[in-house]
């Protein structure tokens, strides 16, 4: 809403349109890498760097904040996928611990690497969906700012 008007006393309220963005959407056209906004431009430009803008429809998307949630979820994903996998081998074919290495390692590495930008992306359209780190019509504040307050109080 915006307010309108000169004089005080009366001030009328418009209704700002505000474009729908569907949450599972804008997720799975980001788990497949492309913009969540048009889900035609690219997301990334290259392994996990997010392109300055869609080339499609121009949204920004460079003012994203995964951070680390994305190596989160992805060592949650594969730490039950590994897991599942040793319990399962070791219930079927009894290895020694360098067996289980041998096969372990490499899935636990090609997997995190092959999960990541496709979750980071899942990401990114989780935040432009929600209006989150500058994807919205309002200006982020950190946190950690405090108000000001008066040093004699």
């Amino acid at each position: 809403m915006q307010a309108t008007g000169g004089n005080p006393e009366t001030i009328h309220f418009e209704q700002t349109e505000r474009v729908e963005r569907p949450v599972w959407r804008s997720i799975k056209r980001g788990l497949l890498n492309t913009c969540p906004a048009c889900g035609s431009g690219r997301l990334f430009g290259r392994f996990l760097k997010a392109v300055p803008a869609c080339a499609s429809c121009g949204e920004r998307l460079d003012r994203h904040a995964a951070d680390d949630f994305p190596p989160y979820i992805v060592v949650t994903i594969m730490g039950h996928i590994v897991l599942a996998g040793f319990m399962a081998t070791e219930m079927i074919l009894p290895l020694s611990n360098w067996g289980h290495l041998a096969i372990w390692v490499p899935i636990t590495i090609l997997g995190s690497l092959a999960l990541l930008q496709p979750v980071k992306g899942g990401v990114i359209g989780l935040q432009w969906a929600l209006r989150m780190h500058g994807f919205g019509d309002h200006e982020d504040k950190p946190a950690d700012i405090l108000p000001d307050r008066d040093p004699a109080a």
